[in-house]
């Protein structure tokens, strides 16, 4: 008799469990199922198994960068439209959440340029502030100022090239310590720019990009960095071991910069300044490109063949920093240097990767598809 009823007891007991499991996954509410369900979780817990990420963590983040980028200057002339026609031909590849791109000089109507009389390397660019409203409708986010023109005009062109930036709703990134922010979808995305300048943060000093890189990197989910180094010209294609430089000038170590911002970091490193396009790579998942080249030149980049090669970079990141998928567009310098789409882009990209990188290369399609080396997983 006591082991029949042990027997009847432990059937009454699963069958309430199974009862309560139905209920559960039947979405029966109230109090009397929250009870339940948080019973139920504690008894189970060492059991169960390990939780998927959270929603935000499977979200994904378009990142869309372009290269170097001048509206045109008065010294060379401006656009006949007022500049209102600049991004037509490209604005649809500008499509993301996030598009940053590098504002090659600024946006300002002062005088006292760098440049003194007589000087035949020295070029200062300062595109009407009231373009800035271009940049909104092509549908930029964020702008980087470092860079070498960032100081054609002193402080008072850069306070009128963040006035009229701030006027128009586009971030701003690349002055000493500061860090522009968007939160995409719950997805929050901090933005950096580095250069080898007094008015930018360090681009030499690796000890302050990783202390920038990480702090930049609590209470976000994504970083992004951009970079204004190596050295430049129709000859400066590959990315050379160690400190590159230009007329003279330390334009820091492109490598060794990369390599210690994803260490601290950085999820996306996208570089210019070469003013032509250069390899990717991968370092732990994370896409680096060398240089996205001139995307937009008014009357002030030179137009062979590989000065007017660019493209849009189209990443998406899943909100922990994973790499996904990502795109170059191609563009290239059309008329006086209005981006339109076009060119050997991808292909150039390609093979100057395979060349710099060997292993590490990123593996760059005719159609410009970007994925990570074999060796390497994209999560």
């Amino acid at each position: 008799m006591r082991r029949r009823r042990a027997t009847a007891l432990g059937v009454i007991v699963v069958a309430v469990g199974v009862g309560v499991t139905f209920a559960l996954r039947s979405g029966g509410g109230g109090a009397g199922s929250a009870a339940a369900a948080a019973t139920t979780s504690v008894a189970t817990h060492a059991a169960a198994p390990a939780r998927p990420a959270t929603a935000v963590a499977m979200r994904t983040v378009r990142i869309t960068v372009v290269g170097d980028t001048v509206m045109g200057t008065p010294e060379y002339g401006l656009p006949p439209d007022g500049g209102a026609s600049f991004f037509s031909a490209v604005r649809p590849l500008l499509a993301g959440d996030v598009v940053l791109g590098n504002l090659e000089g600024t946006l300002t109507t002062t005088d006292g340029s760098k440049c003194g009389s007589g000087s035949p390397n020295c070029f200062a660019f300062r595109t009407p502030p009231s373009y800035a409203r271009w940049l909104k409708q092509a549908g930029f986010t964020v702008m980087n100022l470092a860079n070498n023109h960032a100081d054609d005009f002193g402080g008072t062109g850069e306070r009128q090239t963040v006035a009229a930036l701030d006027a128009v709703g586009v971030r701003h990134t690349g002055r000493p310590g500061e860090v522009a922010r968007q939160t995409v979808r719950g997805v929050r995305v901090a933005l950096l720019g580095f250069a080898p300048y007094p008015w930018a943060n360090s681009l030499t000093d690796l000890a302050e990009v990783r202390r920038r890189v990480t702090a930049a990197k609590r209470g976000v989910d994504i970083v992004v960095v951009m970079a204004h180094a190596g050295a430049e010209g129709s000859g400066a294609t590959h990315v050379r071991p160690g400190t590159e430089f230009f007329l003279g000038e330390n334009r820091g170590d492109p490598e060794a910069f990369a390599r210690t911002a994803v260490t601290a970091g950085a999820d996306l490193v996208v570089m210019s300044g070469p003013h032509v396009l250069r390899g990717m790579a991968f370092r732990d998942g994370h896409l680096i490109a060398y240089s996205l080249g001139n995307f937009g030149g008014y009357k002030v980049f030179g137009l062979n063949s590989t000065t007017a090669t660019s493209g849009v970079l189209q990443v998406t990141l899943r909100s922990d920093g994973r790499f996904v998928r990502a795109r170059l567009r191609p563009t290239v310098l059309a008329g006086a240097g209005v981006p339109a789409p076009g060119g050997d882009g991808p292909s150039m990209v390609a093979a100057l990767s395979k060349e710099d990188f060997g292993a590490s290369a990123a593996r760059v399609d005719v159609a410009g598809n970007i994925r990570p080396p074999a060796a390497q997983t994209s999560g």
